[in-house]
């Protein structure tokens, strides 16, 4: 069984973000950038299903800059067998992720694609959707719990009411939820053995996919900062407070 995953490479969760000086965009200038937390729990996922023996071979793609090697190098020391790069400066979108994972799902032919439900800088969760719909593969989204047997996985999903199962036949998409596992940590020795992992690198024309950007950003910048909250010291204070100066009743 071979599953491929999917890591973006985003601004490390630690770092606190600010917008470039003309408001452009975000600035990425010197900061720290680490494998999106959401991918982190699908490639741990990846390797608990290979440690039980039920896949065989663990492919990690990532789409972005040349940098993002990085973040697939992370993978394959987390314990994925080899690496795909699509390289592109461009700012990719879901839609055209969503394509060039469909052009590398038809060249590899994986038995299931797990990625993150959404990353921490664009917050879309659109890609593993979007990939449903262009590739026909049945999916699993906001997954909590995932089983493989006979040919088929069990995806129990976290809703609005609580918790759904669904029994999907292979092959599947997964995208993973923040209560599936708790991602382990790279050791030493297979950082350096990452290293000599293969790892193919493509570009979007390769693949046959236009990654222009559909939605052009206008402006960034931050949010309005919140004014300190006060006590009161009853009830009484506090319904004229909302009446008189809040007047929201």
């Amino acid at each position: 069984m071979k599953i491929l995953v999917a890591v973006k490479r985003v601004v490390d969760y630690n770092v606190k973000v600010r917008p470039k000086s003309d408001g452009t965009d975000v600035d990425i200038a010197n900061v720290k950038m680490s494998i999106n937390p959401f991918c982190e729990i699908a490639v741990e996922e990846a390797v608990r299903l290979k440690e039980k023996g039920v896949a065989t071979e663990i492919i990690a793609i990532s789409m972005g800059p040349k940098q993002a090697q990085e973040q697939v190098r992370t993978a394959l020391a987390l314990g994925a067998d080899r690496g795909i790069l699509v390289e592109s400066d461009e700012d990719l979108q879901p839609l055209a992720i969503a394509k060039m994972l469909k052009a590398i799902v038809e060249k590899e032919s994986p038995d299931l694609v797990i990625l993150g439900k959404q990353a921490i800088d664009g917050d879309n969760n659109q890609t593993g959707q979007m990939l449903g719909a262009l590739t026909s593969m049945p999916q699993g989204t906001f997954a909590s719990e995932v089983n493989v047997a006979d040919g088929r996985v069990s995806v129990t999903r976290e809703i609005d009411g609580g918790l759904q199962t669904v029994n999907l036949s292979l092959p599947a998409i997964v995208t993973t939820d923040l209560r599936l596992n708790e991602p382990r940590y790279a050791s030493l020795p297979n950082i350096m053995k990452a290293k000599r992992k293969p790892m193919d690198t493509f570009t979007p024309e390769d693949l046959g996919v236009d990654a222009t950007p559909r939605v052009k950003t206008l402006s960034v910048e931050p949010p309005a900062e919140r004014k300190a909250g006060i006590k009161v010291a009853d009830v009484a204070e506090l319904v004229d407070k909302l009446k008189n100066e809040a007047k929201v009743i």
